[in-house]
């Protein structure tokens, strides 16, 4: 008898502890700023500049700054915490325009380089034009879809090209950007990347079938970064949002789930030291929460597959 109650306890203890250690985690995801503070000069104690692959538009100029040049709450991005900014991305004029914006409303100097991170044999150019610069932070932002509507694998459109196009820009740019950061980093002891993946990278979703596949390469490509460098005091993160209007979403309108690029980052940097891997906001971490607890086969049956499709349609007014 005595056994038996004991197990109970046992048991009883135990689900308190699980419930505990849940409740703690969600209460660190509600108040970041308690949880998780960032010194004022943390960024700039890192280093002097910050790369940032995509960073003329969308998510990547808003690490470096807000597009509109308004105070947000919260951490301001990376050019106002004092960082100097390299933008990396294929349109000269977007980049410009970019540069004027930063260099006008912080007067921090702004790098740029042009380069299709589709294409092959880039990246001589890309670490000559980095050479000797003390980088703090990496932000491997830029990727693309092999669709603007979501299909299944064998109805996308130029097929055989875009599938050379998504693996070169989502999976072999931020390798190759690590390769070439990282050992600068290393040898000064410090240093902060931070790796864009996306949230339904963590369950299997139907129609971003190649997408999914390069955003879990992400993931586990930086979670083993960090496991190997921790110990030279260098953060890899991997942040991985689900609704941000940008121009690869087709700016669909903001909402409960959809952030601005702007805000979005806002809120992610208040994750910076969460862990290895942030879904950048509240609402968004419900929303993870949500996906990895649905059962499996809804989400890939030909029903949510169609009403997916549907969804997105009507959201990019296609």
């Amino acid at each position: 008898m005595a056994l038996i109650e004991f197990v109970f306890i046992l048991v009883g203890v135990c689900a308190v502890f699980f419930c505990g250690i849940r409740l703690m985690r969600m209460l660190m995801v509600l108040f970041p700023k308690f949880w998780y503070p960032l010194p004022e000069n943390f960024f700039t104690s890192m280093g002097k500049w910050a790369v940032i692959t995509g960073g003329s538009e969308g998510i990547g100029h808003a690490y470096a700054l807000q597009v509109d040049g308004k105070r947000l709450d919260g951490y301001l991005q990376l050019a106002r915490h004092g960082l100097n900014v390299v933008l990396i991305s294929r349109s000269r004029e977007k980049l410009e325009k970019a540069a004027r914006n930063i260099e006008r409303s912080t007067g921090r100097k702004v790098k740029l380089i042009s380069a299709d991170f589709t294409k092959d044999n880039i990246y001589g150019h890309i670490q000559e034009s980095l050479r000797g610069l003390d980088v703090a932070v990496l932000v491997n932002n830029v990727g693309i879809l092999p669709s603007e509507i979501p299909c299944k694998f064998l109805e996308t459109t130029y097929l055989e090209e875009k599938i050379h196009q998504v693996i070169n820009c989502n999976v072999k740019t931020m390798a190759k950007m690590c390769r070439i950061v990282l050992p600068g980093m290393v040898e000064r002891g410090r240093g902060v990347i931070l790796n864009v993946s996306s949230g339904i990278a963590k369950v299997p979703f139907p129609l971003y079938t190649l997408y999914i596949a390069t955003k879990v390469f992400i993931e586990r490509f930086s979670q083993g970064l960090q496991a190997e460098y921790k110990s030279k005091r260098i953060l890899v993160q991997t942040v991985s949002p689900f609704g941000v209007s940008t121009s690869m979403m087709g700016y669909q309108k903001e909402d409960l789930i959809t952030f601005t690029a702007e805000a979005f980052v806002t809120s992610s940097l208040a994750y910076l030291k969460a862990g290895d891997q942030t879904y950048g906001s509240v609402r968004h971490a419900i929303l993870g929460f949500f996906f990895q607890n649905i059962p499996k086969w809804v989400l890939t049956s030909e029903a949510f597959q169609h009403s997916f499709q549907e969804f997105v349609k009507k959201r990019v007014g296609a």
